[in-house]
């Protein structure tokens, strides 16, 4: 119920726009997938459900033990990861990620590209640690969603023209990257620590990166950047730094994340995937740079305009905290090190 109610009050943010046909469309887009999704999110629940007799997450681990995988178990489990797979905004209902980036509120947008895929991992990670892996093969599903949501999330962003359509693209590229931890639940000891952390450095940067266009008021179009860095020279590194952590790129915090997902994906025997997400890393280099070097090499049409001091302070915060986190990020892979999943 609480998976299934997170997503009410997102339809009405990406839709605030109502005058506004790409804000219409996003809403829109958002509610008819995500209805598809909570539905087969309910249908999973209740096949997987009655076939292991209880809906106690301790008592589902027992069952898990002792059941076989039977079809409609097996259907239940698939329809669970298609359901969640949305509320992070990977494959395959991933769709709805890049329009609402792109039409909803600035503010909403980040907050609808963040918190949703924080709530969803968690409780993606949370079922599928209850599954023996040696009986039930949902990792190797979920390192499959997880190489075609990274790899499609890239290919799309590579295209975009639109910087708030390219940071969902790269949305959808990081859940890819999230789902990596989760499929190694269970078979690398450090699997949940590093999905934490991934998170934590995920939602840092793409907050920074919404925190610059809400303070240059809704600047979106990639032409729009253009010489932008010699007029506004805190507000692009602001979001060079926030790129270049969603890249990876140290002493960032961004890096921290990734290397720790290579290490326990590899440990978890799944290393094809780990050489998946470094090609993909790679690849992510190009759509951030057709942002970035002509915001610093191109020349400069104006002075744009501004929101205001507050909205430059919280920009220059999120900005920073993507550096603090990755320079303390000893101490808080240690405080996470010892998270465990509720019973």
């Amino acid at each position: 119920m609480g998976a299934l109610l997170s997503s009410v009050t997102g339809y009405t943010l990406a839709a605030y726009h109502r005058d506004w046909g790409i804000s219409v469309e996003a809403g829109l887009k958002y509610f008819l997938i995500g209805a598809l999704a909570n539905t087969a999110l309910a249908g999973g629940v209740t096949l997987a459900f009655g076939m292991l007799g209880s809906t106690d997450f301790r008592e589902l681990g027992m069952a898990f033990e002792t059941s076989g995988a039977s079809p409609l178990l097996m259907a239940g489990i698939g329809l669970i990861v298609v359901g969640l797979a949305f509320k992070i905004g990977a494959v395959p209902a991933h769709a709805w990620m890049p329009d609402v980036a792109e039409g909803g509120p600035a503010p909403a947008a980040a907050f609808l590209t963040v918190a949703p895929k924080i709530g969803g991992a968690i409780a993606l990670a949370r079922f599928v640690a209850l599954v023996p892996p040696e009986t039930i093969p949902v990792r190797p599903a979920i390192a499959a969603l997880a190489a075609a949501t990274m790899t499609l999330g890239n290919l799309a962003a590579l295209w975009q023209d639109d910087v708030r359509r390219l940071i969902g693209w790269s949305s959808v590229s990081q859940s890819g990257y999230a789902l990596m931890a989760v499929c190694v639940l269970g078979l690398a000891p450090g699997a949940l620590p590093a999905l934490l952390f991934f998170l934590l450095g995920y939602a840092s940067a793409n907050l920074a990166a919404f925190a610059v266009i809400v303070h240059l008021r809704g600047r979106t179009k990639r032409q729009d950047y253009t010489g932008i860095a010699h007029e506004r020279p805190w507000s692009v590194l602001v979001l060079v730094i926030a790129f270049l952590s969603l890249i990876g790129i140290p002493p960032l915090v961004g890096f921290v994340g990734k290397l720790q997902l290579f290490f326990v994906t590899i440990e978890g025997g799944y290393a094809w995937l780990a050489v998946v997400a470094l090609a993909n890393t790679v690849a992510s280099l190009f759509y951030y740079l057709r942002v970035i070097g002509p915001a610093y090499f191109g020349k400069p049409a104006g002075r744009p305009a501004v929101l205001g001091p507050w909205s430059g302070a919280v920009m220059l915060a999120t900005g920073a905290s993507v550096i603090v986190f990755g320079l303390g990020a000893g101490v808080l892979l240690t405080q996470f090190g010892s998270a465990m999943m509720l019973p």
